[in-house]
């Protein structure tokens, strides 16, 4: 069954794995830019959608159950996706292999591993620990359909710009409980 944190999970993963093989193209004599444009293309693509799906699947239900303080670990997390997008967004102005894009790149990838650090320790953890299994299943089941929706290619149709992180909780917060 689905199960949305290991999915959220598996994603980080891939991150990391991805973040290391641009290290290992970029370490080469000879780097390929092509190589690295295509594995950047994808890693980006990936990294905007797995915020908006946070935001539409995930970040909602902390607020309604988390207990370890969920409007604190959900500004923080907004605020990060805003860092990490504008890595991301920062990279697409750049030549691909660039100082600048670097740059935008370890923008992206700092911003990245501060969040699922975060997350791991404390969003997810807390989902693991206060909610439903069901609806833990359920949330994994619509993080499938999500990704089924946008094959991974394109953010066409995904809003990938900053959030304000007060009016995410805002928006998002209700009677708890």
């Amino acid at each position: 069954m689905a199960d949305v944190i290991d999915l959220i999970l598996k994603d980080h993963t891939w991150f990391r794995e991805q973040f290391a093989e641009l290290d290992r193209l970029r370490a080469v004599e000879q780097p390929d830019l092509d190589a690295i444009g295509a594995v950047w293309s994808a890693l980006a693509t990936k990294l905007d959608l797995h915020a908006d799906a946070e935001e539409e699947i995930f970040y909602p239900q902390l607020l309604r159950l988390g207990e370890e303080d969920p409007q604190e670990e959900t500004l923080d997390a907004i605020g990060d996706h805003n860092d990490i997008r504008d890595g991301v967004a920062a990279a697409a102005q750049k030549k691909v292999g660039s100082d600048a894009w670097w740059d935008a790149v370890h923008q992206a990838r700092e911003a990245n591993d501060e969040h699922m650090g975060e997350e791991e320790h404390e969003g997810l953890a807390d989902m693991r620990l206060h909610a439903p299994a069901a609806l833990i299943e359920e949330l994994g089941r619509a993080w499938t359909i999500y990704f089924a929706q946008h094959d991974g290619t394109t953010t066409d149709g995904v809003d990938t710009s900053d959030k304000d992180p007060e009016q995410y909780v805002a928006e998002h917060s209700t009677d708890r409980r």
